[in-house]
């Protein structure tokens, strides 16, 4: 099937989703204002259901928006490999049910900006057709792991101390500090953000290298073994901040310490290396 067709597809899908009542919300995309942009579409109705599209400028992963839809009843969603592992997330972290949402998986050829340019973050996944559904339209496509997984993260290893320091400098200075990051990934649900917690006064309002710094090591660290690394954050970030090369440095120490392990992949994770252990774990570092 051609992505038009797809979205066809999808489009009479939802419609007889929410006309029979089986989801009160079908989320999906829209077309944008501009040429090549499309953003999230919440559909309640069938009529809303013939504005959804499926095309290469579907740039956003849908996962997270569930949450704040599932009061109204469940959820229909499209889901390619990232928002499918978003949910899995979500569904492990508790966040949702799996009876919270209905998901029609599709095959992902790859996304583009608004310059037609390939996305990074699509050029570096992994998973390209959703991992979790309850159904499937079209075929699924080629899974081709890229390489250079942790290309950028052996660049900065392999800077003198010197080198590294004077990098992370630079790339904390120019944080604006505007939580995008955070609001938009799947694996950042706190109810209240250390950086919101004000009486705890985990970090400063002030926006400063230190502050900045504290900021991002410390969200790397909290989402590090739950990461899918859907590239989400670094796609939003105003300042182009490289923040899926700080993730991958941690999702590398773990699998080097603990093993190889990718989040989101399955409903009922056991696995996540921050979260379990084991008596037969290394300890190296103590």
């Amino acid at each position: 099937m051609t992505m038009a067709e797809v979205e066809q597809a999808v489009r009479t899908r939802a419609a007889e989703l929410l006309e029979s009542g089986e989801v009160a919300t079908f989320l999906g995309w829209e077309n944008g204002r501009f040429p090549h942009q499309t953003t999230p579409l919440v559909a309640s109705t069938a009529a809303q259901a013939e504005k959804l599209v499926w095309n290469e400028y579907c740039v956003n992963t849908l996962a997270k928006y569930t949450r704040d839809l599932a009061y109204r009843g469940r959820v229909g969603i499209v889901v390619r490999g990232c928002d499918s592992r978003g949910i899995v997330r979500l569904i492990n972290d508790k966040e949702i049910s799996r009876d919270d949402v209905y998901l029609i998986g599709v095959g992902c050829p790859g996304m583009r900006d608004i310059n037609d340019a390939p996305l990074k973050k699509c050029l570096e996944c992994r998973h390209k057709n959703a991992v979790l559904f309850d159904e499937f339209i079209g075929e699924k496509v080629d899974e081709v792991t890229p390489d250079g997984r942790f290309a950028e993260v052996e660049a900065v290893e392999a800077m003198s101390q010197k080198e590294r320091a004077a990098y992370f400098e630079r790339v904390y200075s120019k944080c604006i500090r505007c939580y995008a990051c955070r609001d938009v990934c799947p694996c950042c649900t706190c109810r209240e953000c250390f950086v919101d917690a004000r009486r705890e006064d985990w970090v400063g309002k002030q926006n400063n290298l230190p502050e900045n710094r504290f900021y991002g090591i410390t969200r790397v660290m909290h989402i590090g073994d739950r990461c899918i690394e859907c590239g989400e954050c670094e796609r939003v970030c105003p300042m182009d901040l490289p923040l899926m090369t700080m993730n991958r440095k941690v999702i590398r120490d773990m699998n080097d310490l603990f093993g190889e392990f990718e989040s989101g992949m399955e409903i009922g994770e056991t696995k996540e290396k921050l979260m379990t252990y084991e008596t037969s774990d290394p300890e190296e570092f103590m």
